[in-house]
C-alpha cells in the first residue's frame, strides 16, 4: 500500500518514475513517516539512498534494469558495508569480487548489521555491496561498489533465478524491532553473481554517496523522535493527575502539566524538536538550490552549506533525539518505565539514530576535518556571518522575547566562532587536542545553529503578531524561541570551554590507567 499510493517516489527523478518533487517536500513527509513508525521508514530511506547511487554512479543498463522497480518500490535497496572484522574501519574491508568471463564478478564475503537485509514485503532486494577485486590496492582506495539482487532479473524484467546472497540470521537488538536487519553470506554456493557500479576502486566514493543521503535521512529520524516523544508526553502530562498546583494551598488536584517542572521538561522537548526539524529544512531547502538553481556560483554557495551542515544535522539532531526520548520516560514518571505506555520504545528505537552511517564521533571528526580545517574555516566563517547578519535584523526589535533571543544568540555566536578559530588553529599541530573536542563542538554548532533558526521563526512571527494577526501559532513560536534561548543556547559558552580546553583531561590517563 505504501508503493502503490506513491510514497517511494517523492523526490525521485520523473525519468524512473518520480515524482520530482523537492527535497525540502520530500523531507517533512519522511519525517512523519519516522515518527509513526521508525522501523518500517528505514526500508524507504535505504532505498531512495541506493536510487540516488545508481542515478549518479551506475551504467545505463544498470538504470534501465533497476531504477524504475526500485523508484516504484516493487523492489527495495539495501547499503552492505560493515563486516565483522570491518566497522568504522573500511579499509579492513575484505570481501572479495572475482571477475568473470562475462564481464561480471562473483562476490563472496559476509557482510553484517544489514538493515532490510531479508523481508518479504518486495519481489526483489537489490544489494549495494562494497568488495575488493583481486588487482585492487590496499586500504580505501582498493575498495569496488556491486549491485548484487536477490534474485537475478530475466530478459522481461523480472525477478528470476535467485542469486547467491542470502541473510544467514537476524540480529537482536533493542528497538527498531520491526526492522529485519540482517547477517548477509555471499558466495557460500559458488558466489554470488554482481554487477560492477561506476569503475573499479571507487566504491568508497559511489557509497559516499548513499551514506550521505542516509545520513540526512537519519538525522531526520532525531528529529521524528524528538516530534513522537514530545507529543506522547504532552498528551500523557494533560491526562495524569497528580499533586495540586504549588501556588495554591488546599488547591484541586491538578494534571501535571501544571507543574513547573514537568513544563520544563515538554518545553525542551518541543523547542528541541522545533529547532532541529527548522535546520534539517533549511538544509534541504539548500539542497534544492545546490542541485537546481540556475546561477554556478550560487549552486556552489549551497553545496557548501549542505556539505558543512549535514554532519550536523546527523549527529546533533539523533544525539539530541536520545536526549529527548529519555525526557519522555521521565515526564511519564514510573509509567514511562512500563512498556504498556509505549514512551520506553522511542527511546529503544531512537537509540540507533546516534551509531548508524557513522557514529557521532564520526561525524564530529568530519566536520572538524574535512569541513572546517581542510579549508581553513572559510565554510564556516560563512555560515556565522550568516547568522550574525541576522543580528542586525533582531537589533530593531523592542520585544522582550526577542530582545533576550538577541542576547543569547550573539552569546553562542561568538562561542562558535571562538572554538572554530582554534580548530583552525590546532588541528594540523595537534590533531588529538582538536579530536578530544570534536563531539563537544558538533554539539556546540547544532544549538547555535538550532538557536539560529529558531530566532529566524521567532522574528517572522512576531512580525505576524505586529500586523494584527491572532493565530495563536505565532505567540507559542516566539515563546518556545525564547526558552530555546535561555535554556539552550546558554550550554553555548562551557561547550567552547570543552573544545578549547578539554583535552587534557581526555588524554591524559595510560591506557592501563582506566
Amino acid at each position: 500500500m505504501f508503493a502503490e499510493s506513491g510514497w517511494t517516489a517523492l523526490n525521485c527523478e520523473p525519468e524512473w518514475g518520480g515524482q520530482g518533487l523537492p527535497k525540502l517536500v520530500a523531507a517533512p513527509v519522511s519525517e512523519m513517516w519516522k515518527s509513526a513508525n521508525h522501523a518500517f521508514s528505514l526500508c524507504p530511506m535505504l532505498t531512495s539512498s541506493a536510487i540516488e547511487a545508481l542515478v549518479l554512479s551506475g551504467s545505463d543498463e544498470l538504470k534501465q534494469t533497476y531504477l524504475e522497480k526500485m523508484v516504484s518500490g516493487e523492489w527495495t535497496g539495501t547499503m552492505n558495508i560493515t563486516e565483522p572484522g570491518a566497522g568504522s574501519d573500511l579499509a579492513a574491508i575484505c570481501s572479495r569480487a572475482v571477475p568473470q568471463a562475462d564481464g561480471n564478478f562473483r562476490i563472496f564475503g559476509q557482510k553484517i548489521f544489514i538493515t532490510y537485509g531479508e523481508h518479504d514485503m518486495a519481489d526483489n532486494i537489490i544489494h549495494l555491496a562494497l568488495a575488493r577485486t583481486p588487482t585492487a590496492p590496499e586500504g580505501v582506495k582498493g575498495i569496488s561498489l556491486f549491485l548484487v539482487p536477490k534474485f537475478m532479473v530475466d530478459a522481461d524484467g523480472r525477478p528470476g533465478e535467485r542469486n547467491d546472497v542470502r541473510c544467514v540470521s537476524i540480529e537482536h537488538k533493542l528497538g527498531i524491532h520491526a526492522s529485519p536487519t540482517g547477517v548477509m553470506a555471499f558466495g557460500d554456493k559458488g558466489g554470488a553473481i554482481g554487477f560492477l557500479v561506476g569503475e573499479e576502486n571507487r566504491g568508497l566514493e559511489y557509497m559516499f554517496i548513499m551514506m550521505n543521503a542516509a545520513r540526512f535521512g537519519v538525522g531526520m529520524e532525531g528529529v521524528s523522535a524528538c516530534e513522537r516523544a514530545y507529543q506522547r508526553a504532552r498528551d500523557y502530562a494533560k491526562d495524569r493527575i497528580q499533586g495540586t498546583d504549588i501556588g495554591v494551598r488546599n488547591g484541586a488536584k491538578v494534571p501535571i502539566i501544571a507543574h513547573p517542572d514537568v513544563r520544563r521538561m515538554l518545553m525542551s522537548m518541543k523547542a528541541q524538536a522545533e529547532a532541529s526539524r527548522a535546520l534539517a529544512y533549511v538544509v534541504a531547502g539548500a539542497q534544492d538550490k545546490a542541485h537546481h538553481h540556475p546561477e554556478a556560483d550560487v549552486r556552489k554557495q549551497n553545496q557548501a552549506f549542505v556539505d558543512l551542515m549535514t554532519p550536523v544535522v546527523k549527529g546533533w539532531s539523533t544525539e539530541i533525539g536520545i536526549e529527548v526520548a529519555s525526557t519522555g520516560i521521565q515526564v511519564h514518571g514510573g509509567m514511562g518505565f512500563i512498556e504498556e505506555t509505549g514512551a520506553a520504545q522511542h527511546l529503544r528505537d531512537a537509540r540507533i539514530s546516534s551509531i548508524y552511517e557513522g557514529t557521532t564521533g564520526i561525524q564530529a571528526n568530519d566536520l572538524i576535518g574535512r569541513k572546517i580545517a581542510r579549508d581553513g574555516g572559510e565554510a564556516l566563517k560563512t555560515v556565522i556571518g550568516m547568522m550574525r547578519a541576522l543580528d542586525a535584523e533582531l537589533a530593531t526589535q523592542g520585544n522582550e522575547h526577542l530582545v533576550a533571543i538577541r542576547r543569547r544568540l550573539a552569546a553562542g555566536v561568538n562561542a562558535l566562532g571562538k572554538a572554530g578559530e582554534w580548530i583552525v588553529a590546532t588541528h594540523a599541530s595537534d590533531v588529538h587536542a582538536t579530536s578530544a573536542g570534536a563531539v563537544p563542538f558538533l554539539m556546540l554548532f547544532g544549538i547555535v545553529a538550532g538557536g539560529w533558526q529558531m530566532a529566524r521563526a521567532a522574528l517572522i512571527a512576531q512580525s505576524r503578531i505586529d500586523a494584527g494577526n491572532s493565530d495563536p501559532f505565532y505567540q507559542v513560536k516566539v515563546v518556545t524561541a525564547r526558552f530555546f534561548a535561555d535554556h539552550l543556547l546558554t550550554r553555548a559558552d562551557g561547550l567552547a570551554d570543552s573544545v578549547t580546553e578539554g583535552a587534557a583531561g581526555v588524554m591524559a590517563l595510560a591506557e592501563d590507567q582506566f
